[in-house]
C-alpha cells in the first residue's frame, strides 16, 4: 500500500444512506480506509429514544453494511471508521466482534469513548444564544477529534468505531495515523479537516442536492466520494470510475458551504480556515483542494446535549382556489373556538405558498398537544371554509427533544480507546495556552455593511445594461441546518461574477429577497476564494430541527427558494 496517497471512502452520509454503498466503495477500486458518518445532531436525540424503549443506542444499521465488507476489508487492508457507536460505542464495538465471530473472522475492533458527559456538573449555557438550560439533560456527548482515532489505528485496530466525534474527525484520524502529524502541523492537520468536511455528507459532494442537477449524469446511481488524503494535508476528491453522479469545482464548493458559518472553522484538532482553500480541475470527476491554513484549537470543546422539551402535534390543511388568506383566517377562528389557543405552551401557524395551512401545537403535556388539539381541527371539516380537506388524520402528540450546544473546557475532557476491551494510550496533547487569535488583518462578519468587492475578488464590479431573470440562472447554492441558526451559501463560477455578487447580495438584499428572514439577525461571511458567500441566519429554526415547527425543519430549501428569485443581472455575465 502506498504511503504517497492514503484514500479514505465515504459510504453514509447519515443515519439511513444507502446501505449498499460500503460493499459499493470496496468493491469499487482501492480505498484504504472505509468511513461513515451517521451522527447528525438529530441522530443523538433519535438514539436516545432508542435506548430509553431498550434498544441499541448505536446505529444497527452499521452492522448491516459491515457484515457485506468485512471479509474483504480485513483481506485487503482496508481500515474501517465509523461513528455509528453514537451512545454506546463498547455495546456496538462489542456487536461488531460478535458478527465477526459469526462470520467465522479474526477482527480487532477498537472503541473510542470519553465523549459522553452525562453525570458532568456542566455549565449549560448555549453557546450560540447565550441562555441556560433549566431542564435536566438527556444526553451530553462532547465532540472528541481525530487524535484517538488514530491511536485506535496506530494499536492494530481492524474496525473503530467511536461516540460522537467530529464528523471530519473520521479523516483527520486517519491522517494522523497515516502521516504521524503532532498538534503542531496545523495546516496539514486542516487539509484533513477541510477533506472530511466536503466527503462527510456523501454523495453531496458528487453531486447530490446539487444546484445545477441537469448537469449531473446518472444521479439514480451517484457515487459516494472518495478523498486522496497527501502528507501536507492538500487532497484530491474524487469517485469511483463508472459511478453515476459529478465530481466538479461546482460540487465541491457547494459541499464546503453546507452547515458552516464563520471562514474559521473550529474543531478539537485544529481551526480551518476555510477562506484559504483552494479548487481546481485535476481530470475527469477529480478535484484538486489545496493551500488550506489551520490555526491552533481553540481552549474548548463543543457539547452536544439534548433534553426532553415536551411534546408535538401538527395539523396541516389545503386551502385551495379563491380568497386562500381568508380562508386561513376562518380556519384558525374555528379551530381556537374549540379549543383555546393560549392554552398550550407554543403554537406555529404557518400559511405556505403552495396554500397549506401548517398549524404546530407544543405542550409539557402530552394530552394538552393530542387528540384533544387534532380532534378539533378535524370537528371544523364541515363547519369551516369551502374546499376544506387535510392532509394529516388526527392523531397523538409525539414527544420532543431540544439540541442545546454548551462549552466546556478541552483539559476537562479525556479520550478513552480500547482495543478488544483492552485500554490503549491516547497521546493527548491537551490545549493551547490560549484559544485561537484572531489576526487584526481579518475582516469580522458583515452585518449589513459590505466590502468594497473588488477588495475581495480582484475583479471590478460589472455595469451596464441588465437582464431579469432568477438568480440561480448564473448562482448555486446549499443551505442548512446548525441547532437553531442556518446557514445559506451562495457561489457563482467567475471573479468576475462574484465581485457582481458580493456588490448585489447584502444582507438587506438578502431580507428583501427571502421576506420571512427580516425578523432574524444575519452575518454574512465573504469567501472570495470560492467565488461565494455564505450566510447565518440566526434563529431561524427556532430551537433546532427537533423542536421547529417550520415545514423545512433543516433548512435545506432555503437556498433553492433564494435561487428562485427574480434579479438584475448584467447582459456581460450571462
Amino acid at each position: 500500500m502506498s504511503r504517497a496517497v492514503l484514500r479514505v471512502a465515504n459510504c453514509s452520509g447519515f443515519y439511513g444512506d444507502r446501505l449498499s454503498a460500503a460493499r459499493e466503495m470496496v468493491e469499487g477500486g482501492p480505498i484504504d480506509v472505509l468511513t461513515g458518518d451517521w451522527l447528525a445532531e438529530l441522530t443523538m436525540l433519535i438514539l436516545a429514544g432508542n435506548r430509553l424503549k431498550g434498544r441499541p443506542g448505536y446505529a444497527p444499521t452499521f452492522l448491516r453494511q459491515v457484515e457485506d465488507v468485512l471479509g474483504a476489508c480485513l483481506e485487503r487492508g482496508i481500515k474501517i471508521v465509523s461513528n455509528a457507536g453514537g451512545l454506546d460505542p463498547a455495546g456496538c464495538a462489542q456487536a461488531v466482534r460478535e458478527l465477526a465471530d459469526r462470520l467465522g473472522l479474526s477482527a480487532r475492533v477498537a472503541h473510542v469513548a470519553g465523549d459522553d458527559l452525562m453525570g458532568r456538573d456542566l455549565d449549560l449555557v448555549n453557546a450560540d444564544t447565550g441562555e441556560r438550560l433549566a431542564a435536566a439533560p438527556l444526553t451530553a456527548n462532547a465532540y472528541l477529534g481525530g487524535r484517538p482515532i488514530a491511536a485506535a489505528l496506530a494499536a492494530g485496530a481492524d474496525v473503530v468505531v467511536t461516540g460522537r466525534v467530529t464528523d471530519a474527525a473520521l479523516v483527520t484520524g486517519p491522517g494522523i495515523w497515516r502521516y504521524g502529524w503532532g498538534p503542531d502541523d496545523l495546516d496539514p492537520l486542516a487539509g484533513s479537516v477541510v477533506a472530511g468536511h466536503v466527503i462527510e455528507c456523501g454523495c453531496q459532494a458528487t453531486g447530490g442536492n446539487y444546484a445545477f442537477f441537469q448537469d449531473v449524469p446518472d444521479l439514480a446511481h451517484c457515487g459516494f466520494p472518495i478523498a486522496e488524503l497527501h502528507a501536507d494535508g492538500s487532497c484530491v476528491i474524487t469517485k469511483h470510475p463508472g459511478t453515476g453522479g459529478l465530481v466538479s469545482v461546482g460540487t465541491v464548493t457547494a459541499q464546503l458551504l453546507y452547515e458552516i458559518a464563520d471562514p474559521r472553522y473550529p474543531g478539537p484538532d485544529v481551526v480551518a480556515r476555510f477562506d484559504t482553500i483552494r479548487l481546481e480541475p485535476d481530470g475527469s470527476d477529480r478535484v484538486r483542494v489545496t493551500g488550506v491554513r489551520g490555526e491552533p484549537p481553540p481552549g474548548t470543546l463543543k457539547v452536544a446535549v439534548n433534553y426532553p422539551a415536551g411534546y408535538r402535534n401538527t395539523m396541516t390543511l389545503v386551502l385551495t382556489g379563491l380568497d386562500v388568506e381568508d380562508k386561513a383566517r376562518v380556519a384558525e377562528e374555528a379551530i381556537w373556538a374549540r379549543i383555546p389557543k393560549d392554552s398550550f405552551d407554543q403554537v406555529d401557524v404557518t400559511l405556505t405558498a403552495q396554500g397549506l395551512l401548517r398549524i404546530t401545537v407544543m405542550d409539557a403535556d402530552r394530552r394538552t398537544a393530542g387528540r384533544a388539539f387534532s380532534s378539533a381541527v378535524v370537528e371544523t371539516g364541515l363547519a369551516g371554509y369551502p374546499g376544506f380537506y387535510g392532509l394529516t388524520p388526527p392523531g397523538d402528540a409525539s414527544p420532543y427533544g431540544v439540541y442545546w450546544p454548551v462549552l466546556v473546557p478541552a483539559s476537562e475532557v479525556r479520550p478513552e480507546v480500547y482495543l478488544d476491551g483492552e485500554p490503549v494510550p491516547v497521546d493527548y496533547p491537551g490545549p493551547p495556552a490560549e484559544p485561537a487569535a484572531v489576526a487584526e488583518s481579518d475582516p469580522p462578519a458583515e452585518s449589513g455593511a459590505v466590502a468594497e468587492p473588488g477588495a475581495e475578488s480582484g475583479a471590478p464590479v460589472v455595469e451596464g445594461a441588465t437582464v431579469r431573470m432568477p438568480l440561480g440562472r448564473i448562482a448555486g447554492a446549499r443551505s442548512g441546518d446548525k441547532g437553531g441558526n442556518a446557514n445559506l451559501g451562495v457561489w457563482t463560477t467567475t471573479p468576475e461574477r462574484y465581485a457582481w455578487l458580493a456588490a448585489h447580495l447584502t444582507t438587506e438584499r438578502l431580507k428583501e429577497l427571502l421576506p420571512e428572514l427580516a425578523p432574524y439577525r444575519v452575518d454574512r461571511h465573504p469567501l472570495p476564494n470560492l467565488n461565494a458567500l455564505n450566510f447565518v441566519v440566526h434563529g431561524l429554526l427556532g430551537r433546532g430541527v427537533a423542536a421547529s415547527p417550520r415545514m423545512d425543519a433543516q433548512a435545506k430549501a432555503l437556498g433553492e427558494e433564494l435561487r428562485a428569485q427574480p434579479v438584475d443581472v448584467p447582459e456581460s455575465l450571462i
